[in-house]
């Protein structure tokens, strides 16, 4: 009797040990061992949503003089939203503003302020905050940049790591807030 509750108690403790391994994996990172763990997509919904906002806004609103460099960036950028931001970009391009960089040799980089996202009601609803710098050669322009949109559920792929697809696209405010001469 004395044996069989202790194979039992052993077999209960192997399960569980082996229940809690496999939750774990171990990543070799610069000659290092990393201990990570597996989690539900659930657990990191808000800092997913926000880093797939921050990288599709990288990507559309960071512009250098360089057609191919545009082009690569936008590409990267439409496949993380839907129509409306491809719509944005035909317009802009229509009305030469890509041409425009191209010629007068400008620069346009973002830093992102914060990414409101409720993840309460699907799609998810965000609000972004960020600021631009548009660099001419004789000054820097910065700008109040507002953007807001719903995030929807896709499969993850290559070209979209995190799995949202950003829909309703739309710019709410794009205000100057300061001119600085360049020397």
């Amino acid at each position: 009797m004395g044996c069989v509750v202790i194979c039992c108690f052993t077999l209960h403790k192997s399960f569980q040990t082996v229940a809690k391994m496999q939750d774990k994996v171990y990543i070799l990172a610069a000659g290092k061992a990393l201990e990570v763990y597996a989690s539900e997509r659930k657990d990191n919904l808000p800092v997913e949503a926000r880093d797939h906002v921050r990288t599709f806004h990288k990507f559309f609103f960071t512009l250098d003089p360089d057609d191919k460099v545009i082009k690569t960036n936008i590409t990267k950028a439409l496949y993380l939203a839907d129509e409306s931001a491809k719509r944005i970009y035909d317009d802009l391009k229509e009305n030469g503003f890509y041409s425009g960089i191209i010629s007068g040799n400008i620069s346009q980089t973002i830093q992102i302020d914060s990414i409101a996202v409720d993840i309460k009601d699907y799609p998810y609803r965000f609000k972004c905050f960020a600021r631009q710098n548009i660099i001419r050669t004789t000054s820097i322009l910065k700008r109040n940049l507002i953007t807001e949109g719903t995030l929807r559920n896709v499969s993850r792929s290559d070209n979209n790591p995190h799995g949202f697809l950003i829909e309703r696209f739309n710019t709410i405010e794009n205000t100057d807030l300061a001119v600085e001469n360049r020397k």
